[in-house]
């Protein structure tokens, strides 16, 4: 997709989704600000609902009337709506607004008329206590109203599936921040949701028709999952392409679940429930999966069924290890790789701490060298900063893959494309950049062409670089050296005639994996502490990806001369203008 395309479609999305929540215009007094998107949210969907439906209504009706008396009508009512859901009630929104005296029993008459799956959406959005709340304060009927105006009008003929997603997007981000979400409750603008599917895309072999599952184990209203089916079909029509996805959060659940009806997919592929707690696909693999989980949130509420799982070992999705209780992310990390097929691929977001927080035989550093050590670790690209809509930190596209090609197993490819983006001309909330085109394009030729030390772009403006390590250059031995401890007197100070370590003298040296301890401690310790030694025992092997360490470029500091003329300059400024003051006042 061009990015003149995504601009006029995202401009798009955004007119359409200011002028659906200007309808909490009607909603002022009754209900309080960060309460609006409990009637704009499920209204949008059943008003999407109905637009979609109605070219079909009658036709089900008719229909409905032949099948009632059977045990089983589903198929023949969703083959009559030409969705995977329907509606037999008599009305619609247009009818609704015939009858403004009886507004609140006809409207629940439409929505009892819905399917099943349907039925469940609305139970999520806890729909019956709002329409009690808009009924108590006179709304009802004017809500219902201003949804069925022209701006309201979410046919597909109007609005495709994708864009519709888009749109409950921003209206879930509006909701979002009227509650001041944490930093990590953040979402994914497409233009970055393009870049990690063109990344998991860029090698693959799709020439032959077959099934692709795709996965997001906290897919939000799914768009990854709907843009990754594009990119998809824009390689091959022919494949056909089954996504899951499971969300915590009720309101986007319910849209995710509305979304993938109304595109033709199972409903029943997207399932409700804590990935962390309640996995709802254990057993499951997926070719492709695509997340980006929260981060910097703590697993406090799941804490006794992770720890569960991880007990049972390598039959659980936890056996590596645990992160620190204030931050999840890597669990996700492990969750998808648990559920990745052998020849799947994954493209997760990360913020900084997966690359280096925790010591050797902390829990963060052992998922992170069971990662390294089973050779799934592909690429990391370090994307700028602002990049999203809810923060404005530094944030990493992980790749993992189970079957990587030969030329690059055993290796880790590092992609530094802090540099690689365009500002906006407005920013949405925190973002104030994006991944143009162009961008895009750079980032996936420097991951294809897999080349040390290259540069793609211009160094002045936008480029990434790219670097390749051998998987053993991010791990490290780290001893533990002894002193000996001393007397008063400065005597050694025996214990069955064996030197006793001086806890207040013990240091820690991290020794790179590809060099020999004994080596490395007769060179870079032996000669400052003579008497020192290595105690084997408390040796332990650490993992750690010090990006901006690898990427790091030295400036040299400007010269004093340089200084010393600017401070002179700025001296007689500051003395020409108390001269030029006190003469005035003199």
């Amino acid at each position: 997709m061009s990015n003149d395309k995504i601009n006029v479609v995202g401009t798009n999305i955004a007119e359409k989704a200011t002028m659906i929540w200007n309808v909490a215009d009607l909603l002022r007094g009754p209900l309080k600000p960060h309460e609006y998107g409990l009637v704009i949210l499920p209204m949008t969907v059943v008003k999407r609902f109905n637009d979609c439906l109605m070219p079909t209504h009658e036709a089900v009706l008719e229909q409905y009337e032949k099948v009632k008396s059977l045990a089983v009508i589903d198929g023949f009512l969703t083959k009559a709506s030409g969705y995977q859901f329907y509606n037999t009630s008599k009305f619609n929104f247009d009818k609704l607004l015939t009858d403004p005296e009886n507004i609140e029993a006809n409207f629940k008459d439409y929505l009892a008329g819905f399917s099943a799956n349907v039925q469940d959406i609305l139970a999520k959005f806890d729909f019956d206590n709002i329409i009690k709340r808009m009924v108590e304060s006179n709304t009802l009927y004017l809500v219902i109203k201003e949804f069925n105006t022209p701006k309201g009008y979410l046919g597909p003929d109007k609005i495709s599936a994708v864009d519709c997603g888009y749109i409950f997007e921003d209206l879930v981000k509006r909701f979002s921040e009227s509650f001041g979400e944490e930093a990590g409750a953040h979402f994914t603008s497409r233009d970055i949701i393009y870049l990690m599917t063109d990344l998991l895309l860029s090698e693959a072999n799709l020439s032959e028709a077959g099934n692709v599952t795709v996965y997001d184990m906290a897919m939000g209203t799914s768009q990854m999952l709907s843009c990754m089916e594009e990119r998809i079909h824009d390689l091959n029509t022919d494949i056909e392409v089954t996504c899951f996805g499971q969300e915590f959060n009720p309101s986007t659940f319910a849209i995710a679940k509305a979304d993938m009806m109304i595109r033709g997919g199972d409903p029943n592929n997207m399932r409700y429930g804590d990935t962390l707690s309640e996995d709802q696909f254990s057993g499951y693999t997926f070719q492709y999966i695509v997340s980006n989980p929260p981060f910097g949130i703590d697993w406090k509420r799941e804490k006794k069924a992770v720890e569960d799982e991880a007990a049972k070992g390598e039959l659980g999705r936890f056996a590596p290890g645990l992160p620190k209780i204030s931050d999840g992310q890597q669990l996700f990390v492990l969750n998808g790789l648990s559920k990745l097929a052998p020849n799947g691929k994954m493209a997760i977001i990360q913020n900084g701490s997966p690359l280096f927080s925790g010591d050797a035989g902390s829990g963060p550093s052992n998922i992170r060298q069971y990662i390294l050590e089973n050779d799934w670790l592909d690429c990391i690209i370090q994307l700028s900063t602002d990049m999203f809509m809810n923060t404005g930190i530094s944030t990493y596209i992980w790749i993992l893959s189970k079957d990587k090609p030969a030329y690059r197993a055993g290796k880790v490819q590092l992609i530094d494309a802090s540099h690689c983006f365009e500002q906006r001309r407005k920013s949405i909330g925190t973002k104030r950049n994006d991944i143009t085109e162009l961008c895009r394009n750079l980032i996936v030729q420097a991951y294809g062409d897999f080349q040390h030390e290259a540069i793609y772009g211009e160094k002045e403006g936008i480029y990434c670089e790219s670097k390749i390590f051998e998987t053993v250059e991010f791990g490290y031995h780290k001893i533990v050296v002894e002193r000996p401890l001393r007397d008063e007197n400065g005597e050694l100070v025996l214990k069955k005639g064996k030197k006793q370590a001086d806890a207040t003298l013990r240091d820690t040296e991290n020794v790179p994996l590809v060099e020999d301890i004994d080596q490395y401690f007769e060179r870079e310790v032996l000669p400052y502490a003579p008497d020192a030694w290595i105690d084997h025992k408390k040796t332990k092997v650490g993992y750690e990806i010090p990006m901006t360490r690898y990427f790091y470029e030295y400036e040299a500091p400007e010269p004093v001369e340089t200084i010393m003329e600017r401070i002179q300059a700025l001296e007689k400024d500051i003395a020409t203008s108390l001269d030029a003051l006190f003469c005035k006042e003199g």
